[in-house]
């Protein structure tokens, strides 16, 4: 990319589109084109080939997503597979279409099987079976990742497929029965703090492991990666059978551990108490960074320095 480019930002006011907004910005990108749903409606096929074929980009950030909890994706299956599937197929074909020099789909790390070896490579895609709690997103992803890879087979396209780590950071959504692990948990423990209530439940038994990156730092690999030389690029989008590279920060911890930091952070300090009836997820899920590592990247936030970020941005109304 050049920073006189035309780049859409596909999802800017998300968790991802926001920081890749703010990285882009920060870097001096001035021409940025980023559209709310009301102006666009993404799942719109007609839609989206106008607005492509008007705006003409030249690189597109492919983050907007239905995205969700453990909660979410049991309540809402067939708008998370729907959605997903819509907004991915109309944006990459209308990429196509318009000659689009560089596409990167945001996937997520759920497309590997619940069971694989850790941590996970690249190459463990397909090569299992996914977790049930939120098969029809990864299975939406997966779809997304085939696109990609057969677009560029079949017509010689440049789309490379990032999938991070479980995300948090400013921009997250804090609704208690649809957001991901660390905003839920940082709005519960931050009400029972205010309530001064004597406990919190928490679902699971706190036993799975779990990687999270600061969403910044994921928009910062995604810039990384959007502004290599056309050699390494193209090296990426043949390595496998899929044009895909892990992003993660190379650690992970349990979920019991990891309340223990946001009670830190928010200074909770009642009994956390474990509901051993709700489901706990994968066991555990931590990628294989090798490859972007080998590029000169890193991950620059700590979790406690992220996690105060975050709750910080959940005090000021995000």
């Amino acid at each position: 990319m050049k920073l006189t480019d035309r780049i859409y930002i596909a999802g800017h006011s998300g968790l991802v589109g926001s920081a890749l907004k703010r990285r882009l910005e920060l870097q001096g990108y001035k021409n940025l084109i980023c559209k709310t749903r009301q102006e666009l409606d993404l799942t719109n096929q007609q839609a989206v080939d106008d607005f492509f074929a008007k705006e003409k980009p030249d690189a597109v950030f492919l983050a907007a997503a239905k995205v969700g909890g453990i909660l979410a994706n049991q309540t809402y299956p067939a708008d998370f597979i729907f959605q997903n599937l819509a907004i991915q197929n109309n944006i990459i074909q209308a990429a196509y279409q318009n000659s689009i020099a560089r596409l990167l789909f945001l996937g997520s790390s759920c497309i590997y099987p619940r069971d694989c070896m850790q941590p996970i490579q690249e190459s463990y895609l397909l090569t299992g079976k996914l977790e049930s709690t939120n098969r029809p997103y990864a299975l939406a992803k997966i779809a997304g990742i085939e696109m990609c890879a057969s677009y560029n087979r079949q017509y010689g396209t440049r789309y490379l497929a990032v999938m991070p780590t479980n995300l948090y950071g400013p921009g997250d959504h804090y609704d208690l029965q649809n957001s991901h692990v660390i905003p839920a948990l940082i709005r519960k423990i931050h009400e029972a703090k205010i309530s001064q209530s004597d406990s919190v439940t928490v679902w699971g038994t706190g036993s799975p492991r779990r990687e999270f990156l600061f969403v910044d730092d994921l928009a910062d690999a995604c810039v990384f990666l959007m502004e290599l030389s056309d050699p390494s690029f193209d090296t990426l989008l043949k390595q496998g059978d899929a044009p895909i590279i892990n992003v993660g920060c190379g650690s992970d911890l349990t979920i019991q551990e990891l309340v223990q930091c946001i009670q830190e952070v928010i200074g909770f300090q009642g009994e956390i108490v474990w509901d051993r009836t709700k489901p706990d997820g994968t066991p555990r899920k931590l990628l294989d960074i090798s490859r972007i590592s080998a590029l000169g990247w890193q991950s620059k936030h700590r979790l406690l320095d992220g996690l105060n970020q975050a709750y910080q941005a959940f005090l000021q109304g995000n």
